[in-house]
């Protein structure tokens, strides 16, 4: 597997990475142990250098599943995790379903790292996000708490995910930042108007969750699929069953990209990814071996440029249906 640096930071990942969420959380009971951790492992076996997790997914099980699967390989894999949500009250709650209760006090974020490095069996995490920005704190404050997690040795790399430019510039002022995580796909385009930009100019990588938009680029889904109330689409306005038929016309536009290419419309909207910027690093989740094959095989498809002009202005002119979050999740994000 090729090989990114995440802007200029230095820190170098395969090119495609593995969300590890789907395994504990969010996307109906959380999927058997013993195959997750072999799952993993056979990422890792793969070429697969970078995972992604945070304390939040499960909320904590995710974390823990990531450090036993993949202890084996400390120090050759890049492990990255979130802080920023209040699990406290209620632990059991499914934080990203019901509505969020963010805290990044400093003294929670040391708080969060200490049950971390101990749920991923390692001495320092190799990137840490603030998952969602939270407004009470400022971002100084925020960064200023990790650069000091960074000097005594237990983070290596600060991130920030869903975060607005104006946002990044004041954390890097602080502490660099070296990758922000966000929402990117053929389908959701808002990083273009003005992240990418200002991601270049200030040397930080970009780490695309969904890049398959939550599955639903692959072509596997359409009106009539049957999601269920546990999980987290049922709740997504472009799932609906509505938007499901009108965005299909994307989905139409990508499978006919991978014909002319022999590849799978997923790999096809993960290769689009990889042609954006050489420090992309899309993150596609899964569940299922045969799916990481699939995945990983985008790493190796140069889509031509006629087929990437072709895909852009296609899927330019396509207006996608539904927001991709509720309100209560959309009101923590672009701050």
């Amino acid at each position: 597997m090729e090989q990114r640096t995440l802007g200029a930071s230095g820190l170098e990942v395969s090119s495609i990475g593995l969300g590890c969420m789907g395994m504990s959380h969010a996307y109906g009971p959380p999927k058997d142990k013993p195959e997750m951790i072999s799952l993993l492992r056979a990422a890792v076996e793969r070429g697969v250098t970078f995972f992604d997790t945070a304390e939040v997914y499960g909320p904590y099980a995710n974390e823990a599943l990531v450090g036993e699967a993949l202890e084996p390989f400390k120090g050759s894999v890049v492990v990255a995790t979130k802080f920023g949500f209040d699990l406290a009250p209620n632990p059991d709650a499914r934080a990203l379903s019901a509505e969020p209760r963010l805290d990044s006090r400093p003294e929670h974020i040391r708080e969060a790292v200490d049950g971390s490095l101990q749920r991923l069996r390692v001495d320092a995490i190799d990137l840490l996000y603030q998952h969602r920005v939270d407004p009470v704190v400022p971002i100084e404050d925020v960064a200023g708490a990790v650069a000091e997690l960074i000097r005594r040795g237990k983070v290596r790399h600060f991130g920030l995910s869903e975060a607005a430019p104006a946002t990044i510039r004041r954390a890097h002022a602080v502490q660099p930042v070296a990758a922000l995580q966000s929402e990117y796909s053929l389908w959701t385009r808002g990083p273009e108007s003005e992240l990418l930009q200002t991601l270049e100019e200030l040397g930080i990588g970009l780490v695309p969750y969904s890049p398959l938009g939550r599955g639903f680029l692959t072509g596997a889904m359409d009106e009539h699929t049957d999601i269920q109330a546990d999980d987290f689409r049922h709740s997504l306005p472009r799932f609906t069953p509505e938007a499901r038929k009108a965005n299909r016309a994307l989905v139409d536009l990508i499978a006919a990209i991978a014909a002319r290419n022999r590849a799978t419309p997923a790999q096809i909207a993960i290769a689009w990814l990889l042609a954006q910027r050489p420090w992309i690093v899309p993150i596609p989740g899964t569940t299922k071996l045969e799916r990481l094959d699939e995945n990983l095989g985008a790493a190796t498809i140069k889509l031509p440029p006629a087929d990437l002009v072709d895909l852009n202005a296609a899927a330019t002119a396509i207006r996608v249906q539904g927001a991709r979050y509720p309100d209560r999740l959309e009101r923590i994000t672009g701050r």
